[in-house]
């Protein structure tokens, strides 16, 4: 049996597409990982620490915060300001240049999240800056001194007791 040209030629389109395909996917999927490391780690990573992405996570300096539009420089420290381990010198400073401005959560004693790559300057170039609030996911106060704190209610306990009819 022959093979027509138009076979051909339908046959290398296709091994092309799906050389395309697999391509951009192992690609991608190199370009979307990125290592989560401490900033004491990340000093004593040496010449490996400026091939990769990373993700490092500290707590905002208090007064660092050095703010010019969307973007935004700061002093990341790997412990809490008011933590008896603050002292230790883990200081990392963090230039973010992100196509969105920082969090509203994002101030002094925050602890953030930042992505990027490590500089030979020393300074983390991050793309991405996130913010937790740690008092944001804190249990409700009791309304009484000496009452446990009443947990907030569940949609579906709420949905339960509504399709109760009443006694």
């Amino acid at each position: 049996m022959k093979i027509t040209p138009t076979t051909w030629r339908i046959g290398i389109a296709a091994a092309i597409i799906l050389g395309t395909i697999g391509w951009l996917a192992y690609s991608g999927y190199g370009a979307g990982k990125s290592y989560y490391v401490t900033i004491p780690e990340l000093t004593s990573m040496g010449a490996n620490a400026y091939k990769d992405q990373l993700r490092v996570e500290g707590f905002v300096k208090p007064g660092s915060i050095v703010q010019d539009g969307p973007n935004v420089t700061f002093v990341m420290n790997q412990y809490e300001s008011h933590s008896p381990k603050a002292s230790l010198g883990h200081l990392l400073t963090v230039v973010y240049k992100g196509s969105e401005p920082p969090p509203d959560t994002f101030k002094d004693n925050a602890q953030a999240l930042a992505e990027g790559t490590y500089g030979r300057d020393g300074i983390f170039h991050a793309t991405v800056l996130q913010a937790k609030c740690a008092s944001k996911y804190a249990p409700s106060k009791p309304l009484h001194p000496g009452e446990p704190a009443k947990p907030a209610p569940s949609s579906t306990a709420a949905a339960a007791s509504a399709s109760q009819p009443a006694a």
